[in-house]
């Protein structure tokens, strides 16, 4: 038995890749990219909510992206406490929920308090939820997940016997997201890079060279329309 996937997907994860590779061809900082990589979140948004998707995450900052130079991380941290100052009012506005996850302790003060503003105005919107993956790793979430329940077991708190995948599930960063239906990469890399490995047991992977900058609303359609023409089994014949 197969279903066909007829209906736009839930939740669509997208790895926006290409910000740098972008600017540098035009000459530009790698900072510049990551500026000009911010028009397509608001495009995509837009056009997931029009849509019917109720959730979209973007994978915005890596627990190995701590690794860059000292200048592009403050940078990239300016540019989301500039957004969120800048679109929280839309978004709420729009019915449009925002939730951050990962290791948001490790965020700079300004960027995390944003954060957290941001997330308390849109609490109650319920249209669709738009979840910014920050110092986020699938192996660290995996870990401090395994760790937390290690630890109320230990305390007597959980019965390990009684451990299963929703109890894990829940102790993920990503516990308020469902699995993910679509997955789509850009900037031509075909691989998942640590990103929600958990949640993409199942998903379809959708992967173009367009690089993120560039990538628009008939881009999206496409994805989106190629999701919709493919057979989706979940390990049934």
């Amino acid at each position: 038995m197969t279903q066909t996937a007829a209906a736009p997907p839930r939740h669509v994860a997208i790895i926006m890749d290409g910000n740098g590779r972008w600017a540098e061809a035009r000459g530009q900082s790698r900072s510049e990219g990551h500026l000009a990589g911010a028009e397509p979140v608001r495009v995509i948004l837009k056009a997931a909510h029009r849509l019917g998707v109720r959730f979209l995450t973007l994978y915005a900052f890596s627990t190995e992206n701590w690794a860059r130079s000292t200048q592009e991380v403050d940078n990239l941290f300016s540019l989301l406490t500039r957004y969120l100052d800048s679109e929280t009012a839309e978004l709420l506005a729009s019915g449009v929920r925002l939730r951050g996850m990962g290791n948001l302790e490790r965020l700079p003060p300004q960027a995390r308090l944003a954060l957290t503003q941001a997330e308390e105005m849109t609490a109650h919107n319920e249209d669709l939820t738009l979840s910014l993956a920050l110092s986020y790793g699938s192996r660290a979430e995996l870990t401090q997940a395994a760790r937390e329940l290690a630890q109320k077991a230990a305390s007597g708190q959980l019965d390990p016997q009684t451990i299963d995948e929703s109890s894990l599930a829940q102790a993920m960063w990503s516990r308020h997201l469902p699995e993910v239906d679509l997955l789509i990469r850009t900037g031509g890399d075909k691989r998942v890079s640590n990103f929600l490995l958990w949640q993409l047991a199942y998903a379809e992977l959708y992967f173009t060279d367009t690089l993120w900058p560039d990538f628009g609303e008939a881009d999206f359609l496409a994805a989106i329309a190629d999701f919709q023409g493919r057979q989706r089994r979940f390990g049934r014949v």
